[in-house]
């Protein structure tokens, strides 16, 4: 398979002049060293990487000796396997005005995260990276970022091919692992099935210490059956056969491991919010339908889970958008006493953006009603969207659009 350009590698170079250390986190198999090497090719950059038996021993009991044999520039594969080179690292990135020395890669972890964050304090810049969106797949990069302006909007949809609703579940079902790109329903299904057992399940025991492997893998099953839906640890517990504490370590595990991610429900000191109950989604859409048994597009697009996929894929896609972009944005949904619902509030620059996510080529006016329950939150509220399975952008009034999936 040849290489996909990705989306982070603008922030990645930026970041990498400026500081003297960035690391790239993420779940297994999303493509981290396979861009950092694919950025160093042409560099006077050496490669390690901590899979290697011999080195990660080096390093974890000489860490000094090892940074003066493989000196920097250097790039350092699965770092957190020989967390001791970090204080080494500090010591070099003292000594040294230097950029971009250290590039790092390490499985998204929070004890990696912290353990680097406490020892290069102000040197190193950590990035997070996902599994591939459909626009890397297409290969296309808009110039611009994405804007809630119709003119922006309507620029932007020129660069993409019109809306499909069987291209757009094929993006679902396969989802975004590299590996995956290029494989048959039967090899998906075994590659999904190694993956539990080769990665999952060998770092739940060894990086967080869980040992009923059999409740672990029933509890993937239970989130993937929730995903797109408020969480319910107790409901998710008895799925697995464990407790509701459990259930939410779990949960808290596998954020870990960068599987899935929660988003927040919204609130203000004016507008309070009906649940404190996040929603979970899975990273990969992919991985969530091989979990769920969903075991071709055309099975998923016509089951009953089909809108609550598209949403997870909709959500995960501005998820990379944002995460990769110039500006940090807050991701929350939104539900009051009064049962109105928003099923994503983007907050940009303190402004409010709404978002309804229906898997509809025909949408009305009717969903954006509950936009005006954010008048009272006494911000400012931008434009709104319906983003859906609409083959163009269109203006619902002055300030909602109605936005294609395909374009975000």
């Amino acid at each position: 398979m040849d290489y996909i350009k990705r989306d982070l590698e603008r922030k990645f170079m930026h970041m990498s002049s400026a500081f003297k250390a960035v690391m790239v986190v993420g779940a297994r198999q999303v493509g981290k060293s396979t861009m950092l090497k694919h950025l160093a090719e042409g560099q006077n950059r050496t490669y390690v990487t901590m899979d290697d038996t011999q080195l990660r021993n080096f390093a974890q009991t000489e860490p000094k000796l090892f940074l003066q044999t493989f000196q920097p520039p250097i790039l350092i594969d699965e770092v957190q396997k020989a967390p001791e080179l970090f204080e080494e690292i500090k010591i070099i990135c003292d000594n040294s005005d230097e950029r971009g020395q250290f590039w790092l890669t390490g499985s998204q972890s929070k004890k990696l995260v912290k353990k680097a964050g406490d020892s290069l304090a102000g040197r190193l810049c950590i990035l997070k990276m996902y599994s591939l969106s459909a626009r890397e797949k297409l290969g296309i990069e808009p110039a611009k970022e994405l804007e809630f302006s119709l003119d922006s909007l309507v620029a932007r949809q020129k660069l993409f091919p019109a809306n499909n609703i069987v291209k757009t579940f094929e993006n679902i079902w396969r989802g975004g692992l590299p590996d995956v790109q290029e494989k048959d329903e039967e090899q998906f299904g075994e590659y999904f099935n190694s993956y539990i057992e080769t990665y999952l399940m060998r770092d739940a025991v060894d990086d967080y210490g869980i040992t009923d492997s059999e409740g672990f893998r029933k509890f993937l099953r239970a989130c993937a059956a929730f995903t797109g839906q408020l969480v319910n640890y107790n409901d998710l517990g008895i799925s697995a056969g464990v407790s509701g504490v459990t259930a939410k370590d779990w949960v808290k595990v596998l954020q870990s491991m960068g599987i899935v991610f929660l988003l927040e429900p919204f609130a203000s000191n004016e507008l309070k919010r009906l649940t404190k109950t996040p929603k979970l989604y899975f990273c990969d859409t992919g991985f969530c339908a091989y979990l769920s048994s969903w075991t071709s597009k055309e099975v998923l697009v016509n089951g009953a889970a089909s809108g609550h996929f598209y949403e997870n894929y909709v959500i995960g896609e501005l998820l990379r958008n944002y995460e990769y972009g110039r500006n940090r944005v807050n991701l929350n949904f939104f539900r009051n006493n009064k049962m109105k619902e928003i099923d994503l509030i983007i907050e940009e620059n303190g402004i409010l953006h709404p978002v309804e996510i229906k898997k509809t080529a025909s949408p009305d006016i009717s969903m954006i009603k509950s936009f005006s329950a954010l008048k009272s939150a006494e911000r400012q509220v931008g434009a709104g969207a319906v983003i859906c399975m609409s083959d163009k952008v269109l203006p619902f009034d002055k300030s909602s659009f109605v936005i294609p999936s395909g374009i975000i």
